[in-house]
Order: structure tokens, then C-alpha cells, then sequence
């Protein structure tokens, strides 16, 4: 770790990097405080800002994303899908339904409910060419919302979500935007450029979820206009989002493990109970066929759709539509795209990528089909003109009135407003986590208050959003919020592959692990014998470390500073590294750590819960920056355990060479 790598550790105690923290929460204010004072003008000026943008910036948009698709499916194919987020022992923190359940709950929850019904009704209804309420339109509007929820949103997440956890878990940097950056800036991510590129994230996050929020508090009202008659007023929906984010706070202050992860897993069960509820109560076999030929348009369309900008028949349909979509999922991509980082440590780059894009994909192409391909075969049948009208009225009440043609839909209703709170929740309290973690420079575990004070600004934002224009001013904070981070992402597309390309050269510096026959000495058969069929137990390796490596180590570390280098020689317990300072180069680091594993007899500790200290072996493994290289220096002399420090060291210079 370098000087500035320290210092940056050091702050990380603080908790606050204060030109990022005071940076976004002045700007955040400050457009607050425009909508407040002057609603009217804001949201005049919303209009002209989102008409000027998708006109200028419409292809970049659709280019950007495009290249987003490509760059991960290409990543996850290549030979660096092997590679780990993390260290290369490290294993996954969750299980694959918890990780499902919180990829689904932050990177798509809300708008499902709120546009899953009225979004292929509004393109079977108004199509963005030819002529509605047929069945080539309803064709076209299942493929149009199949492509907005596919795997072109999932890519946005997974590039920025991708590039935090390799250069966090992997190379030990900030959990922040800036550290995409490293290949490309180097140690600068810590100063202006790094601030600068941390409050983009920080604005984009938080209109993002200020316009999920706001969808959210929409749909959470009409559900209660239908169950309870309450009314349908913005008064009404301000209340709700004070209500609401009270409930999010809590959440906040329960932590990711109580809060966040349990609240996803009761979404992802509350969503697949309202998904069979509509199958079975709906047109099934329509459905289901409706769902295999939706993939299949779907598949075979997404290219050209990809790419298409309408050039030919200028409408405003891009901008409200597409456009839209990707500035949201663009602005969402620091929130989600950290949040689904934090939750992925230990999976590999392949596993990640797919996990990202193809699971939760699968859920919307059923959700979508479910629920929207029900509503079109009504309009098509013997309801036409009910959802369609409905959607045109006010598009939060489009589900409830699906409901309302099926059996139980009280109950239904009941379970989908609860489901978009809980959404709501879910969502306030990891865009909370985020911010908070970009605004105090990377740590992992941020003091509460600090979340507690963006769940109540983002809380604020969503209520003077809705205030100021509504559905209007949310798609021009998304939009608008998303344009420079946008570049930004393109950058974090080229330091990526510039930082997996170092480490393949890295690999290739280092070839096979290191033999253990190191320094003018070399290991004898007797010796080697005994360390293959003897078992140490923790306090062998422990004298091992104190006597043999740590001296190695020192007089190594004395040795280098004779010759001009920084290196630090750190004794822990159960560890000793050695690491020397490259300046700008990635520095060298040398380690030997206390490795426990299971003796022979009791290799499957599932079947045995209390693993005594009997039962258990210990190794001197040898750790580099990458992890764990999986070999034992344990019975080494101080002359072999020298000669092996010398072994990597010459592999890793080997490897500047390369690199330079």
C-alpha cells in the first residue's frame, strides 16, 4: 500500500472525506432549494433542460449503453472471467438467494410494479410507428418493454458495480467511484479529480433514487385510493414519502445484514407470490406462450433496437420512452452498481457478470409478460378500452385495475402496495449505504447518523421533486443527472480492461508459484518429507513466524533500506508481510499468514458443527498482493525463506518491466 494509499486508510477513520460530503450536499440543496422557492420556473426549466438533452444527446445515450452490453458480456466471456472479486481464497459472502434477492429488490423493484402493467399498455395503445390497439402493436409493445428491462439495464449496473468490486476486493482500494480511475490517474484519485468524479456519483445516485422514489410514493397512494379511498394529492404523497423514509431510516440503523437483506428476501418472496397469483389467475396458457415468443422477438430484435433513434420518424416517443430509461438506470448506476459490489465480494467476473445480467433478466421477462401480456389480452378481448384508459388517467392505478378484473383482488392489491413500500424501504436504505459510503472516502462501515441524514435528504429531494413537476421533473433529474456520468462510466469501461490487462501481465511475470528450494540452502528430501506427512498445530506456526520469518523479513527490510527504498516489515497476530514502497508502480508485498484447515478425517465440517482445535492443522502460507499463492514455508530456514522473498520480489519487478 502506498503513502497516499495509508493516508487515505487513515482518513477512512474520520468517516468523512469533506470535499465530497459538503461538495454533493450543497448541490443537492441547492436544486432543492430552486424547486422550493420557484416550482413554477423549475419546472419550466425541467422541460426545456430534458427537451435540450435527448435532441444533443440522444445518440450518446444509445451508443454509451451499447458499448456498456458489449464490454460485460465480452469481460465475462474472455480469459479474465476467472478472475475473483477479492482475493483468490476468498469465498462469496451470501448465498445465491440472498445475492438474488438484493440484485432484484435495489436494481429494479419499484419500476417493475409501477411500469409493469402500464408500460406495454402505453405501447400497445401508442406505438412509436404504426397504428395501436392491434396485435402487431401488442407484439411490438412486449418487445419495446422486454428491451427497456433487459439486459442493456443490467449491463449499466454490472460495469460500475464490476469495476468497484475488482479494484476494492481485489487490489484493497476505496469502495468508491474515484478508485475505477487508478489505471488511469493513479494515486490523483485522492485528490480534485478523484473529489470531482465521487459527486457525480453522489448527484446521479440521488436523483436516481429520488426518482424511484417518487414513482414509488405514486403507486403506494393509488394503492390506497383503491383499498382505503384515501385520496390522491400530492399533500397526500408527501406524507407518505415522510412516512416512508422513517421506515427506511430504521432500516438504516438495523445495518445491511438485518435490514437491507431481509427486507430483499421479503420482497423476492412477496414478488414471486403476486407473479403466480397473476399466472394462474390470468390467461395461462396465453402467457406462457406469450412469454416464449416475447423472448424469442425479443432476441432477435435487440440489435437493431439497440441503435435505433427514430431518425427517420422524428417523435418525441425516444425521449420520453428510451431516453428516459437509460438516464434513470444511468443515474441509478453508482447506487446500485456499488450496492450489488458490496453484496458480490467472492464471486468470479463470469459469475458476476451472468448472476447481474441473465437471473434477475429472466424474472422481468416473466414479470413483464405476466402482468403486462394480461393486461393486452383484455384490451384484446372481451376488456377493451380498461387498462388502457385507466393508464391514460393515471398511470399509478394501472395494476390495481388489472386486479380488479381478476379473483381476489383486494388481496392482491393489498400485497403489491406493501411490496412497493417495502421496495421503497429497500431502496432508500441502500442509496442511504452508498452515498454514505462515496461520501466518507470508501469506508465499508459508515457512522449511522450519516445514513440517517441522507435517507431523510433523499426523502426531501423525492418530495420537492414531485412538488416541482412530478412525473416530469423525475425524468428530467434522471436524465439530467445521468449525462456526465455517463462519460465517466465510458472511463471506467478503459480503466477496467487497462487494470485486468496489468494483472494478466502480472500473471505472466509470475508464472508457476514459487519452489521451494530457495537461498544458497537447499531443502532436504528428509526435510521436505516431514512437512508433507506432519500436522502443526497454531502454536508451531506461531514460534515459526516469530522466529524465523520475521527476522528473515527484518533483515531483508534492512537490507533494501541500505539501498534507498521505503519498506515496512508488519508483525500481527498470526501474520508477518513485508511490503516495499514503488512509488507510483504497484508496491510489493510479502507475506506469511496462519492458515487453519481441517485435518484429513474431518474434511466436511457440514456434517460435523463443533470443530475442535484436535481437528485442525495450521500452514505458513506464503500472500502476495493478489491473496494466497496456496503454498507452506513452514520448516524453511531463515536463509530459504529470504531466498523465496527474493523469488517474488524478482517476479514482480519482472512484472513492472512488463508493465512500464
Amino acid at each position: 500500500m502506498s503513502n497516499n494509499q495509508t493516508a487515505a486508510a487513515d482518513n477512512n477513520k474520520s468517516q468523512i472525506n469533506p470535499p465530497v460530503f459538503f461538495g454533493a450536499a450543497a448541490l443537492i440543496f441547492a436544486f432543492v432549494l430552486f424547486g422550493a422557492v420557484a416550482p413554477d420556473i423549475a419546472s419550466s426549466v425541467f422541460g426545456e433542460v430534458q427537451k435540450w438533452i435527448v435532441a444533443t444527446f440522444g445518440w450518446f445515450y444509445l451508443l454509451a449503453v451499447a458499448v456498456f452490453l458489449i464490454f460485460s458480456i465480452g469481460l465475462a466471456l474472455s480469459s479474465y472471467g476467472q478472475i475473483k472479486l477479492g482475493p483468490e481464497q476468498a469465498d462469496p459472502d451470501y448465498s445465491y438467494l440472498s445475492w438474488f434477492a438484493m440484485l432484484f429488490s435495489a436494481g429494479m423493484g419499484i419500476g417493475l410494479l409501477f411500469f409493469g402493467v402500464a408500460e406495454p399498455i402505453m405501447h400497445f395503445t401508442n406505438p412509436p410507428v404504426g397504428e395501436g390497439h392491434t396485435a402487431e402493436s401488442a407484439r411490438e409493445a412486449m418487445a419495446t418493454s422486454f428491451f427497456h428491462w433487459g439486459l442493456h439495464a443490467w449491463a449499466i449496473y454490472a460495469v460500475v458495480g464490476l469495476s468497484l468490486a475488482y479494484f476494492g476486493f481485489r487490489h484493497g482500494l476505496p469502495l468508491t467511484i474515484r478508485s475505477a480511475l487508478y489505471p488511469l490517474i493513479g494515486e490523483r484519485i485522492y485528490g480534485p479529480v478523484g473529489h470531482v468524479v465521487d459527486v457525480f456519483a453522489v448527484l446521479g445516485t440521488m436523483f436516481g433514487v429520488a426518482t424511484s422514489l417518487g414513482l414509488g410514493v405514486l403507486q403506494v397512494n393509488a394503492g390506497l385510493n383503491y383499498l382505503f379511498e384515501i385520496p390522491e394529492s400530492t399533500l397526500v404523497q408527501v406524507g407518505l414519502i415522510a412516512v416512508i423514509t422513517l421506515c427506511a431510516t430504521v432500516s438504516v440503523v438495523a445495518g445491511l445484514n438485518a435490514g437491507i437483506k431481509r427486507l430483499s428476501e421479503l420482497n423476492l418472496i412477496l414478488a414471486v407470490a403476486l407473479l403466480l397469483f397473476v399466472l394462474v389467475a390470468g390467461p395461462t396458457l396465453f402467457l406462457l406462450q406469450a412469454l416464449v415468443q416475447n423472448t424469442g422477438l425479443y432476441l432477435s430484435e435487440v440489435v437493431s433496437k439497440t441503435f435505433n433513434l427514430y431518425a427517420y420518424e422524428p417523435s418525441g416517443w425516444i425521449g420520453g420512452c428510451t431516453l428516459f430509461y437509460w438516464g434513470w438506470l444511468i443515474a441509478w448506476s453508482p447506487f446500485v452498481g456499488m450496492f450489488i459490489a458490496r453484496v458480490s465480494r467472492g464471486r468470479t467476473i463470469r459469475e458476476f457478470v451472468f448472476g447481474v445480467l441473465f437471473v434477475p433478466v429472466g424474472f422481468t421477462f416473466m414479470w413483464m409478460t405476466f402482468f403486462g401480456g394480461t393486461a393486452i389480452h383484455m384490451e384484446l378481448g372481451e376488456l377493451p378500452g380498461v387498462i388502457s384508459e385507466a393508464v391514460a388517467a393515471n398511470v399509478p392505478t394501472a395494476i390495481f385495475t388489472l386486479f380488479e378484473q381478476l379473483p381476489w383482488s383486494t388481496l392482491a392489491s393489498g400485497i403489491a402496495t406493501i411490496l412497493v413500500v417495502t421496495f421503497f424501504v429497500t431502496s432508500s436504505d441502500s442509496g442511504s449505504l452508498v452515498i454514505d459510503i462515496i461520501t466518507s472516502g470508501g469506508h465499508t462501515d459508515p457512522p449511522v447518523w450519516q445514513r440517517i441524514f441522507w435517507a431523510v435528504t433523499e426523502g426531501v429531494v423525492a418530495a420537492v421533486l414531485l412538488l416541482a413537476g412530478g412525473l416530469t421533473a423525475l425524468q428530467t433529474a434522471a436524465i439530467a443527472g445521468a449525462l456526465p456520468f455517463a462519460v465517466v462510466m465510458l472511463v471506467i469501461c478503459y480503466g477496467l480492461i487497462k487494470g485486468l490487462r496489468m494483472e494478466g501481465v502480472k500473471r505472466l511475470a509470475q508464472g508457476m508459484p514459487s519452489v521451494p528450494v530457495t537461498g544458497g540452502s537447499k531443502v532436504q528430501w528428509q526435510q521436505r518429507l516431514k512437512k508433507l506427512i506432519s500436522y502443526p498445530k497454531k502454536g508451531d506456526i506461531t514460534r515459526f513466524l516469530a522466529t524465523t520469518v520475521q527476522p528473515a523479513l527484518e533483515e531483508m527490510a534492512e537490507e533494501i533500506r541500505n539501498s534507498g527504498l521505503e519498506v515496512e516489515v508488519v508483525h500481527e497476530d498470526g501474520s508477518v508481510e513485508l511490503t516495499v514502497l514503488q512509488g507510483e508502480e504497484q508496491d510489493f508485498l510479502y507475506g506469511v499468514h496462519t492458515v487453519s484447515h481441517l485435518l484429513p478425517t474431518f474434511a466436511f465440517p457440514e456434517f460435523d458443527t463443533k470443530v475442535d482445535e484436535r481437528k485442525r492443522y495450521y500452514r505458513a502460507e506464503v500472500y502476495l498482493m493478489e491473496g494466497s499463492q496456496h503454498y507452506d514455508v513452514y520448516g524453511y530456514t531463515r536463509e530459504q525463506v529470504i531466498g523465496d522473498v527474493l523469488a517474488q520480489y524478482e517476479k514482480h519487478m519482472h512484472f513492472l518491466h512488463l508493465a512500464r
